[in-house]
């Protein structure tokens, strides 16, 4: 049974569509994604089991009115199977519920900008270099055009432009929150197509934020034969697209390990705060963290969004993040790092006998 035709995530999608704030709701209806539904059916919380640990995708769906009811209770739920709770990619709603609890603790995953659509051309006019790769990609003859979801979903010019996008990533593909297969579930989503002659050389989909009337841009794909600014383009129709159908909020999503959020200095344990440098200075190899911040920060965000991670106990534990690693890897995380460095080991080969080196 397709994802979309199951009874559980029609329930879900009804809850989300009438009370998602999080920037990620719509996200838990991606495949892969675990429900659970509060007693009285009001609420959603969509995660994934890792190390005896519900990974929660961002936060309980539900009426602000019931947070905290319903955080209550899934944490109940969560404890009478023995298992452990930490929330990935919280907002400041939960955030405020958690930020000030002996029993929780967390850390900033990074920050998200956000745009009021309305004011978006003003926002981008003051960047030349902006309208410059704008330019750059309409002199190359490319157009973008907003597609139906019907039309969009499943088409095969996509899928393969998605293939195309894969294949350059260092990474395997990831899931949970940043889950790649969403051509076979674009209801309530918006498509915008990049085509080039004739072509669909990229394009970038959207998903809903009903409760602040909003959109995520969830993903920018672009084919092998995308010219230079093509990203840029999309963004911008999209966003244009949005504002004159009345939307209130924009986000581009997740930079993590952004500290562009102005928030207080938060403590984290020694470990954690090894483990993050440490990503900085080599995970680039593997994720450009910098690349995508400043990819972000160049069509001028009105704001940065903090994100964080919030987990049971005193103390973020190394638990919290290899749940959350095992999450996004689909499995063990090490496992992942095995194949990241199999798949670069295979494109520097690649790259040597493409330049005629032996």
């Amino acid at each position: 049974m397709p994802v979309s035709a199951r009874p559980d995530v029609e329930r879900a999608r009804a809850l989300v569509l009438e009370y998602g704030w999080n920037a990620t709701a719509y996200q838990i209806l991606n495949p892969g994604i675990e429900l659970w539904f509060s007693k009285a059916g009001d609420a959603v919380v969509g995660f994934v089991l890792h190390s005896r640990t519900l990974v929660v995708g961002g936060a309980p769906v539900c009426a602000l009115s019931r947070l905290d009811d319903v955080a209550k209770e899934f944490v109940d739920h969560a404890h009478s199977m023995g298992r452990h709770v930490c929330y990935f990619g919280a907002g400041d709603r939960l955030d405020t519920r958690y930020a000030n609890d002996p029993g929780w603790s967390r850390v900033l995953l990074g920050a998200q900008p956000v745009w009021d659509p309305r004011q978006w051309t003003s926002a981008i006019t003051r960047r030349a270099s902006l309208r410059a790769q704008f330019n750059r990609a309409r002199n190359k003859g490319v157009t973008v055009s907003e597609w139906d979801s019907a039309t969009a979903e499943n088409h095969p010019a996509l899928r393969q432009c998605l293939l195309e996008w894969l294949e350059t990533r260092h990474l395997p593909p990831l899931h949970f929150m940043v889950e790649p297969e969403t051509l076979s579930n674009l209801r309530d989503r918006r498509v915008f197509v990049a085509e080039r002659g004739g072509r669909t050389v990229a394009f970038t989909i959207l998903s809903p934020v009903p409760a602040r009337s909003g959109w995520l841009v969830e993903q920018i794909v672009r084919g092998r034969n995308a010219p230079n600014g093509t990203a840029e383009l999309l963004i911008d129709s999209a966003m244009r697209a949005i504002a004159a159908s009345g939307a209130t909020y924009a986000t581009l999503g997740l930079s993590p390990l952004s500290d562009r959020a102005e928030i207080p200095r938060m403590h984290q344990p020694f470990w954690l705060q090894f483990v993050l440098k440490w990503v900085r200075l080599h995970g680039s190899r593997f994720y450009n963290f910098r690349g995508l911040e400043a990819f972000k920060a160049k069509f001028n965000p009105e704001s940065w969004e903090p994100i964080f991670a919030i987990g049971e106990g005193r103390n973020f534990s190394p638990r919290d993040l290899y749940a959350i690693a095992g999450a996004f890897s689909g499995g063990a995380p090490l496992r992942l790092i095995a194949r990241a460095l199999a798949k670069a080991a295979r494109q520097e080969l690649t790259s040597l006998f493409r330049a005629g080196i032996p």
